[in-house]
């Protein structure tokens, strides 16, 4: 029997220090029906991170020849995961804060067919390292997307995320700078079903998160806005994915 096809895609820009762990932990036999690719999109790297990646057993590797940021970056390996036929798609960010580990316990919710769009939940698992004022930022645009959607989001800006085949066809992410909020609005007004997963999360020991406080407020908000302005229509009749413990707004 053929075996489905899961990608795991990798965002990276400058991540010579860290990609090599993160692919060397992606399991790659934890299901059964499901073959396991990992591809990294290189956002205009100048350092060894394309060398280290291959080295480190990628099996694609698409690289863009300036940096184009987060956003564009997650678009095109939403993207290449459907080219190469991708049945399934989980983006880890490279930075080897999230647990590759995890994978299996991200998209048992994609596999069992019970939600289409998943996060890997900091908050609803362990953290360990993040700074206050990078926590409550991410309290802050949390519960504005939990406002905007009127249903409760743990952790609306997770590096860790799973989608059905249908989610990555249909996702939309309408500016380059990021992807976080601008994506899970737009698949969870088209009506595709969010859960989220605990995970444990440390913060990067080594390179440098792109993230600056101004930029991103003065990129993520009116993009924020502009998506909710935009028309969507629905591709499913389910909205979310709720438990009882999950209150909505």
């Amino acid at each position: 029997m053929t075996k489905k096809k899961i990608i795991v895609f990798m965002p990276a820009h400058n991540e010579e220090e860290n990609i090599s762990g993160v692919i060397a932990r992606v399991p790659r036999d934890f299901h059964p029906q499901y073959e396991v690719e990992v591809l990294v999109i290189d956002d205009g790297s100048k350092d060894l991170t394309v060398q280290v990646a291959h080295e480190a057993g990628a099996d694609h590797i698409v690289s863009f020849p300036h940096n184009r940021g987060l956003g564009a970056a997650v678009r095109e390996g939403l993207k290449q995961c459907c080219l190469l036929g991708g049945d399934i798609g989980i983006m880890i960010d490279a930075d080897n804060e999230y647990p590759p580990e995890q994978i299996p316990d991200v998209l048992t919710p994609i596999i069992s067919g019970r939600a289409d769009y998943t996060f890997g939940s900091r908050f609803k698992g362990h953290i360990q390292g993040m700074k206050l004022h990078r926590r409550l930022g991410n309290y802050t645009f949390t519960l504005l997307q939990a406002i905007l959607l009127r249903r409760w989001i743990y952790d609306g800006q997770s590096g860790m995320r799973g989608f059905s085949r249908d989610a990555m066809e249909n996702a939309v992410i309408i500016h380059d700078y990021n992807y976080a909020q601008v994506l899970t609005i737009n698949l969870v007004r088209q009506g595709y079903r969010l859960e989220e997963i605990p995970i444990s999360y440390q913060v990067r020991t080594k390179g440098q998160s792109f993230i600056k406080f101004r930029q991103y407020v003065s990129s993520v908000i009116p993009a924020i806005y502009k998506e909710m302005r935009r028309p969507v229509s629905r591709k499913r009749k389910a909205t979310v994915q709720m438990h009882r413990d999950e209150p909505s707004l």
